[in-house]
């Protein structure tokens, strides 16, 4: 298991006079915090016999696949979106793990993985359908817990398929009852925040956002049931929002993805009084697509 990763004062270039301070998952040799699911998850596979694995990704799920397989003795293979974000490609190939590429969008590409693992009577797992993740996130709620200097009022957390934030609102609804747990969704990926207010998995049609870890169309039923269980609200970001934010991470040196950037870009309308924890989830971003956000935020849609 690997050291916990650094809890730090937020720079004033993020522009709030409260106090934040981010959890850095983003520092992880991966880049990013999906390994904390994926390797309780495939360790369990291979105990009940597993010897290889198919999963679907936009990139940091697979490599976390792909990391804990090569540690465990597993096959890995990662189907992927067409058009998938190549730094991320790069990263799930440096780990050894064989990428298909398939599907205009990631629902699509599950589709195709889960598929593929069935004629081969291979392990699928599906990203955000799996306890163990949840049980795995949940210990960045004890970190920073155990790291903040002050109670925070808030932790925010962006929300892609809701594992990571069900694990770490389920270990902060029991052991600070009384800090919010607030969710942040992309405004153009928005069927976890339609689902959360429903009640159930609801249909969306589009999920075309900068935030490729955001990018979930099809809600995960089980998913939904536990982000309505710890989290006290899902927030909507603009894109513009987005990356605004990621310009301002980058004045202070700070080089993330735009799912990373999700909490900064809803610091302004938290109601919360008092600090703030901000998680921040990945750096694995291409040049291209960072440079237009910190360079040219306007070029994105309100």
């Amino acid at each position: 298991m690997a050291p916990a990763t650094p809890l730090e004062r937020a720079p004033e270039s993020i522009g709030s006079e409260r106090p934040v301070f981010l959890k850095r998952e983003d520092l992880h040799e991966l880049g990013a915090f999906k390994w904390r699911g994926a390797l309780p998850a495939l360790e369990a596979y291979r105990n009940a016999g597993a010897t290889g694995v198919v999963t679907a990704s936009t990139g940091n799920h697979g490599a976390a696949t792909a990391w804990a397989a090569r540690r465990l003795g597993l096959e890995a293979t990662v189907f992927v979106p067409k058009g998938a974000a190549r730094a991320k490609l790069a990263l799930i190939a440096s780990q050894g793990a064989a990428i298909v590429e398939s599907g205009s969008d990631f629902d699509r590409a599950k589709d195709a993985a889960r598929a593929f693992a069935r004629e081969r009577g291979l392990r699928f797992f599906e990203d955000g359908d799996e306890p163990l993740q949840e049980t795995g996130y949940g210990a960045i709620a004890s970190e920073l817990l155990e790291q903040c200097p002050v109670e925070p009022a808030a932790v925010v957390v962006p929300v892609g398929n809701g594992a990571l934030a069900a694990g770490i609102g389920a270990v902060l609804r029991r052991e600070r009852a009384g800090v919010t747990v607030v969710g942040a969704v992309a405004k153009d990926a928005p069927v976890m925040e339609w689902s959360y207010r429903a009640g159930r998995a609801v249909p969306c049609d589009r999920a075309e956002t900068v935030a490729d870890g955001l990018a979930v169309r099809v809600a995960i039923p089980r998913a939904v049931e536990a982000l309505r269980r710890s989290v006290h609200r899902l927030e909507l970001v603009s894109e513009r929002e987005l990356a605004r934010a990621l310009g301002r991470l980058a004045a202070a040196g700070i080089r993330v993805e735009a799912a990373a950037a999700a909490g900064i870009a809803l610091l302004p309308r938290l109601p919360e009084p008092g600090p703030v924890v901000l998680v921040v989830t990945g750096r694995n971003i291409d040049d291209d697509l960072w440079k237009r956000a910190v360079e040219r935020p306007e070029s994105f849609p309100t």
